[in-house]
């Protein structure tokens, strides 16, 4: 039988346990707690610039709870595919879709598995597709499909393979840069998305078959196509946005070459002012006209040769390059050129892609630091009259870019200059950017923020913590009733060892 010292021993602890359980459980039930985010899971989005003259992949990342109705989003990598643009593999089956796999393979890799049937995946097409859609329509239908086939082969949820209008690609690139520069919102020091109340950055892009004008304006925009009105961040925006197709780096050096063929009447050999003296070079016909942007009036046969010999003159590169652009015919109240409306251009500037690329060359072969008008003029006006040898000693790593670059930068010149209006004033207000902190510049990021509105938001996850003052309290009640605890405990012990003496 059990002896009336371990009964009441035995009393003593159960009433001690049930206390201190009972106690613990109030204290759950009434101290005050607040709901705390668990760190939420990544969402992934990857889009294919599938450009004029190469292809890059983007794979962006944001969390999964989003803020004021637009994802934020970061770039976590990119990838450049090798050879052409999807538009080169025209006719050559089965090379588009071949050109892609290097880099999806990358963001199978990248990617968490757990997330590769949430990830939208999108490919957009540039002016090197709208070139080709234009001149082939059904080889442009073709190779798009075929890219659209071998991106559904993977397990990432496939959004469409499509051809951007110009307008699109200038309006989403506005979006990057001005999404880069958190004029849109900025992250407090409280740990809150606030709306910084900047004004926003233009955007100017120059691909290789196109280049584009993007800004803010509050100006009437008499041409309703160059009219786009979009919302971020809970606010409203209206912009102009251009795109001159066939003004695109690669397209004005084939433009070129065809002006001065007619100027000077030979289909043979040409003298061509804007590349360096001392170099020479010989190229197909089928190079130079096969392109919407140069109309042949007269036969020619494609593989016949064409020698070019460079002279290295400014004035007349400058004189032939002008000749590419008219500035007659405004139906509007203000034009750029080619009887396109554009209002007067207002704040910042951030030029990017081959404007980045052209500036970098000019400053690091002439030392000459460019900020204004002026200092675009002198460098050019210097590189233009420079040898081919010459050039080479300045500039190592760009051999088959470098009798290009003459042309490219009068072009430059006179775009910024005379066709979009920048003088003294306005210049110094362009930022030429390859980058802004770890992220590319360029039209894909915005295309990607505006298609995560699109996606579904997760539901966040929400434990209950207590504050810290409480977690104290209850710690303090804790240690007392274990020492309660064994205080009864040891005395009962005690009191049984004083029994069994007696």
């Amino acid at each position: 039988m059990v002896s009336m010292g371990n009964q009441q021993q035995c009393r003593i602890i159960t009433a001690t346990a049930a206390l201190f359980l009972a106690v613990c459980g109030i204290l759950l039930l009434v101290v005050p707690t607040e709901d705390v985010k668990e760190p939420p899971e990544f969402m992934y989005g990857i889009v294919l610039d599938a450009g004029s003259s190469h292809t890059s992949m983007f794979i962006y990342k944001w969390p999964a709870d989003k803020q004021n109705g637009t994802g934020i989003v970061s770039q976590h990598s990119e990838c450049h595919a090798k050879g052409g643009g999807i538009s080169s593999y025209a006719g050559n089956r089965g090379g588009a879709a071949l050109s892609l796999e290097e880099c999806m393979e990358q963001a199978m890799q990248e990617i968490p598995k757990s997330r590769h049937k949430l990830t939208p995946l999108y490919l957009g097409a540039t002016a090197g597709m709208r070139l080709l859609n234009i001149s082939k329509p059904k080889e442009s239908d073709m190779v798009l499909k075929e890219v659209a086939d071998k991106l559904k082969t993977y397990p990432f949820s496939f959004k469409g393979a499509t051809i951007l209008s110009g307008q699109e690609e200038g309006a989403y690139g506005w979006v990057t840069v001005n999404y880069l520069l958190e004029n849109y919102i900025k992250y407090g020091f409280v740990g809150q998305w606030l709306s910084p109340g900047r004004d926003t950055v233009g955007a100017l892009d120059f691909g290789g078959a196109s280049t584009q004008i993007t800004f803010e304006t509050k100006q009437t925009v008499e041409n309703k196509d160059n009219l786009m009105k979009l919302r971020l961040y809970g606010r409203d925006y209206q912009i102009y946005t251009q795109s001159f197709l066939c003004y695109g780096r690669d397209q004005v050096l084939l433009k070129l070459l065809a002006l001065l063929m007619k100027t000077q009447g030979s289909d043979r050999s040409i003298v061509h002012p804007c590349y360096p003296a001392g170099y020479s070079d010989s190229i197909k016909l089928s190079s130079v006209f096969d392109t919407p942007c140069n109309k042949r009036q007269t036969p020619y046969k494609p593989d016949d040769d064409l020698q070019i010999k460079g002279t290295g003159n400014y004035d007349q590169c400058l004189g032939n390059v002008s000749r590419l652009f008219s500035f007659n015919n405004c139906s509007y109240s203000r034009c750029s050129f080619d009887g396109v409306f554009q209002p007067n251009i207002t704040g910042n500037f951030m030029a990017f892609s081959a404007f980045f690329y052209t500036h970098s060359f000019l400053q690091e072969a002439t030392g000459i630091s460019i900020t204004s008008p002026e200092h675009l003029e002198d460098a050019t006006h210097v590189v233009c009259n420079m040898s081919f040898q010459e050039i080479t000693n300045k500039v190592q790593g760009q051999e088959s870019r470098l009798k290009d670059y003459c042309t490219v930068s009068a072009f430059v010149q006179v775009l910024l200059d005379s066709g979009y209006g920048f003088d003294f004033f306005s210049f110094p207000h362009i930022s030429f950017q390859k980058k802004a902190g770890d992220t590319s510049v360029g039209w894909s990021l915005g295309f990607m923020l505006s298609l995560s509105n699109l996606l579904p938001a997760e539901n966040v996850l929400l434990r209950k913590s207590l504050r810290s003052g409480a977690w104290s309290a209850l710690i303090v009640l804790f240690c007392f009733l274990l020492i309660v605890a064994l205080y009864f405990l040891l005395r009962a012990i005690r009191k049984k060892d004083t029994d069994n003496v007696i």
